[in-house]
């Protein structure tokens, strides 16, 4: 057609440019929609699981004009659904009296984390009851009850917003919060000075799952979220045992601010937890095998309180040994990278 002189060469340059635009775009269109496709099975999926109703009614039952009362499990057989066979309580029988700061302690697997599942409701006994106040926690309306607890887990869950958004989201749902609420919140969980620390102070990004944070940093988050909802029952689940000294520290002044005038069950494993603790109930084979006041239980010579205390010390004592062991054997090799003569500068 050029050499007809029907198009200029200009006209042919510019329709193979468009051409090679226009193929570009429905390349990227092909790739897209088999995105779209991915996010169409994908939120299937999602929604399936959000319009799936729930097996607890959620916004039926019974409402306690006052939720501090003794906390009972009577008779309580659990074992999870995954593990139908293998039992984790056998006629379990604890009675906690409100406002007591409850340690439960056990050998790993013995069922320390599942009585706050079973508190919360997660999971329902296969036979026995929880009651508080003598009312099954089955009869209850499962939305108030929830609201009456807090968590605070070793692991706290953050969301990708603000450190106001996040501290917040404890807040009951027909409960209007306030920025000064918020700062409240922070200040007595021991987190206001690092909060003020950043540049946009309350309005700080946290990341997905408070990536931007520390450990203490978040786990504080969580307490001041805790203090917020105001619960009348606190479910401490092993909240300062991955943390460095400082940073337990931190977390223990805020978790004594939180636990006042609470019913709390804490999952504990470091000594001075269980030392504070009013009473200790002592998870073995199922049952709560020893329950009493850490003097009392150490007093029994072949109590298994006492033998899981002897064992954790030897424990302890041998990852000093190992961690002394290798520091030393590390300390030759730091002498050899020294420099000989680091003091003049060579």
């Amino acid at each position: 057609m050029v050499m007809s002189q029907s198009i200029s060469v200009g006209d042919l340059a510019s329709f193979l440019l468009y051409t090679a635009y226009v193929g570009g775009s429905l390349g990227g269109l092909t790739s897209f929609y088999s995105e779209v496709m991915k996010g169409i099975g994908a939120g299937s999926r999602l929604f399936e699981l959000l319009d799936r109703p729930s097996a607890i009614p959620l916004d039926s039952g019974e409402i306690l004009k006052d939720a501090r009362g003794r906390i009972q499990f009577h008779n309580v057989d659990f074992a999870y659904p995954t593990r139908p066979k293998t039992a984790i309580f056998k006629d379990m029988n604890l009675i906690i009296d409100p406002g007591t700061v409850v340690a439960v302690v056990g050998q790993s697997g013995s069922g320390k984390s599942t009585v706050g599942s079973l508190l919360l409701r997660f999971y329902d006994p296969i036979r026995g009851t929880i009651t508080i106040n003598d009312t099954d926690i089955k009869k209850l309306n499962l939305h108030w009850w929830r609201r009456q607890i807090g968590l605070v887990s070793q692991e706290p869950v953050l969301f990708a917003g603000t450190i106001a958004e996040n501290i917040a989201y404890g807040a009951n749902d027909d409960t209007e919060v306030s920025l000064e609420d918020v700062q409240n919140a922070a200040r007595k969980a021991n987190c206001e000075n690092f909060i003020l620390s950043f540049p946009d102070g309350y309005d700080t990004f946290v990341g997905e799952r408070g990536i931007s944070l520390s450990g203490g940093q978040k786990q504080r988050i969580a307490i001041a979220r805790a203090l917020l909802k105001d619960p009348t029952i606190l479910i401490l689940d092993e909240a300062t045992s991955a943390l460095d000294a400082e940073s337990e520290a931190l977390v223990q002044d805020a978790l004594e601010t939180l636990m006042r005038g609470r019913t709390v069950f804490t999952i504990a494993h470091r000594m001075s937890t269980i030392r504070s603790a009013d009473v200790i109930a002592c998870l073995d084979q199922g049952r709560v095998a020893e329950m009493g006041t850490y003097e009392e239980l150490m007093k029994k010579e072949e109590g298994v309180f006492k033998k899981l205390m002897e064992h954790q010390r030897v424990e302890a004592e041998w990852m000093e040994d190992e961690e002394l062991t290798e520091h030393r054997d590390r300390e030759p090799q730091e002498q050899e990278d020294r420099p000989f003569f680091k003091g003049y500068g060579i």
